[in-house]
């Protein structure tokens, strides 16, 4: 089974905070390694910087890490899932108003992006992004896309829609790469931008 395929059968444990469980010593690296990869690059971004800048020996690293592309893999699924767990969120916290929950999402997301190197790389797949890096973050960016809709289409299955058939899965395909078009380029703040995609969504979907 594929990482993509994986993480979607199984999407509410992808969509926690904080990924799968990860002891404090794991996120201090990953932590360390986001810091060295958004600033000098990834090349750059060596076991044994880690441990000098984490303050434990290479072993240590290695053992709790494994290589350097399961750090890679590491970092970017944690974003990934900090991004989806605020899109679940934003929608537990409006129950009963679908419109609100879009506009939550959306202000929480272009707020978390904001200053995100790392998710911006994921959602342009080679903008900007070290060429070693390439293939993981196409990769993931698929993720990203597909676990975002997968997350919208279940909790908008609680509100009562009138749409005909086939007509729901587009309109939350466009209001997910609308999001994600703003992370990449924002035109105003997160608060008025989820508030223009919020009417815009309110016109689609009611």
């Amino acid at each position: 089974m594929s990482i993509l395929a994986g993480r979607l059968a199984d999407h509410d444990e992808a969509v926690s905070p904080f990924g799968e469980a990860a002891s404090p010593l794991r996120d201090r690296l990953i932590d360390a390694a986001v810091e060295i990869m958004t600033s000098r690059g990834w090349a750059r971004v060596t076991m044994s910087r880690l441990a000098d800048d984490v303050g434990v020996s290479r072993q240590t690293v290695y053992n709790e890490i494994g290589t350097k592309n399961d750090l890679a893999e590491a970092m970017v699924m944690r974003e990934l899932d900090r991004f989806l767990a605020g899109v679940t969120r934003s929608f537990d916290e409006n129950p009963g108003d679908l419109i609100n929950a879009i506009r939550a999402s959306a202000r929480r997301v272009l707020k978390y992006a904001k200053n995100n190197a790392l998710l911006h790389a994921v959602v342009s797949a080679t903008h900007g992004a070290d060429t070693e890096l390439l293939p993981l973050l196409t990769t993931h960016s698929e993720y990203l896309l597909e676990g975002a809709k997968a997350v919208v289409t279940e909790r908008v299955a609680s509100y009562e829609l009138d749409l005909p058939d086939g007509r729901l899965d587009a309109s939350i395909d466009m209001v997910v790469r609308l999001v994600l078009s703003h992370v990449m380029q924002p035109s105003a703040d997160p608060a008025r931008t989820g508030d223009d995609i919020a009417w815009i969504a309110e016109r689609v979907l009611r």
